[in-house]
């Protein structure tokens, strides 16, 4: 399964050990997690200036993602595609990646529920998903 995680879902993962924690471990082990220069960008604003991470511990955290994740490009997508436009390089990624997830806590990405061949989903449902499979 190729899945797009949004930088929150991200920086959930590595922040606590959580759900996000989890979900992102199942997926470096038996799927594939395409993210972008949008999503590395946030993900590095984030970790630096909402939740204080020291900058060698933030740069270990983007050579991680960079090296057991596959970096995609977006392709354009109409503006009227969702409701904020930050959100559209994302969905581009979605769809140049041809990915069967995109993983978020974004409602404004979550009301879509899909967009083209994508499943938008929380980490809650991905995980659920995930785990019916497993087993």
């Amino acid at each position: 399964m190729r899945v797009v995680f949004d930088s929150n879902v991200i920086i959930a993962a590595f922040a606590t050990h959580g759900l996000c924690h989890s979900l992102f471990e199942l997926c470096i082990q038996g799927h594939q997690i395409i993210i972008g220069d949008v999503i590395l960008g946030e993900v590095n604003r984030k970790l630096l200036r909402k939740i204080k991470v020291p900058a060698p511990i933030a740069r270990d955290i983007l050579s991680f993602l960079k090296k057991h994740c596959i970096l995609g490009r977006p392709v354009p997508v109409p503006k009227d595609a969702c409701r904020d436009p930050k959100d559209l390089a994302i969905l581009g990624l979605a769809v140049a990646s041809r990915a069967d997830g995109l993983v978020t806590g974004d409602a404004d990405l979550l009301v879509l529920k899909r967009y083209h061949e994508t499943a938008i989903v929380t980490p809650r449902q991905l995980y659920e998903r995930l785990r019916l499979k497993k087993s």
